[in-house]
């Protein structure tokens, strides 16, 4: 029995050090996961933060069920545009763990590492992105700045929701600080798209799901989308019931690091 849970505990940190190292790690052929065991899994990482609708077929409080039929799950789930999950909070959700238990013949979920997106600007896109600051347009919600340090690895990563920011703030705490008109807002979360798509979506990695596939995320290194397909209706693709369980975040995003020095301002 000892031994038993020694691997177990083996096992557990290789998987926590590879998501760390690969940003999404993916197992096939799983099975159909309980929603308790859903929520085991996802306390290797932290405590589970549900803070989304609860559906009636959610097999566990903590588990988001997500579906194109609304008998089944909530709708339109991820479909307002590239984003990382819990950008309204103080501190972003720093897990995301997804099961899909039902996979219609269309609908995949896109993911897209952001250290890279932010490592490939031009220097003086760097410079504008490294100033703007993220309104939630959730009434309470924070702000957030657009780049910041991955609170682990110490990589610059994004805070944003492209469907659910109300503006920007440029040079936020400075004299300079000036809050964005709704055409400059637009202009700029279209920029931001723009680098995901770009190069014929080079950046993006498409997971064409089936049933079993569990993925584990860092969801402050990755971003992601449901495809549009997502949502076809069930009487066209089939049922689509994915499975989702958030761990808290326990780090503000917060820059570590002096831009303007990096970028030679100084």
């Amino acid at each position: 029995m000892y031994q038993k849970k020694v691997n177990n505990v083996q096992v557990t940190a290789a998987i926590k050090n590879d998501v760390m190292k690969h940003r999404i790690l993916i197992f096939k052929d799983q099975g159909i996961i309980s929603g308790d065991r859903h929520v085991e899994i996802a306390k290797w990482f932290g405590e589970p933060d549900s803070t989304f609708y609860k559906h009636p077929r959610s097999p566990h409080p903590d588990v988001f069920r997500v579906s194109n039929d609304r008998s089944e799950g909530c709708t339109n789930v991820g479909r307002t545009g590239w984003h990382i999950d819990g950008s309204f909070q103080e501190a972003p959700f720093a897990y995301s763990l997804y099961h899909m238990v039902s996979v219609p013949t269309n609908g995949a979920t896109v993911f897209c590492p952001l250290t890279e997106i932010i490592e490939e600007l031009p220097r003086e896109q760097r410079i504008r992105w490294e100033r703007l600051y993220m309104i939630s347009d959730r009434r309470s919600g924070p702000i957030h700045p657009l780049i910041y340090s991955h609170p682990l690895t110490k990589k610059k990563v994004l805070c944003f929701h492209l469907g659910m920011i109300e503006g920007f703030i440029w040079d936020y705490k400075t004299p300079q600080q000036r809050v964005t008109s709704e055409e400059e807002t637009y202009a700029i979360l279209q920029e931001i798209h723009h680098e995901f798509i770009k190069d014929n979506k080079a950046r993006q990695y498409r997971h064409e799901w089936s049933v079993g596939d569990f993925i584990f995320s860092d969801n402050i290194s990755v971003a992601h989308e449901a495809a549009p397909e997502s949502q076809l209706p069930r009487s066209q693709v089939g049922l689509r019931v994915l499975h989702r369980v958030t761990t808290v975040g326990h780090c503000r995003p917060t820059k570590e690091y002096d831009y303007r020095k990096e970028l030679g301002l100084h």
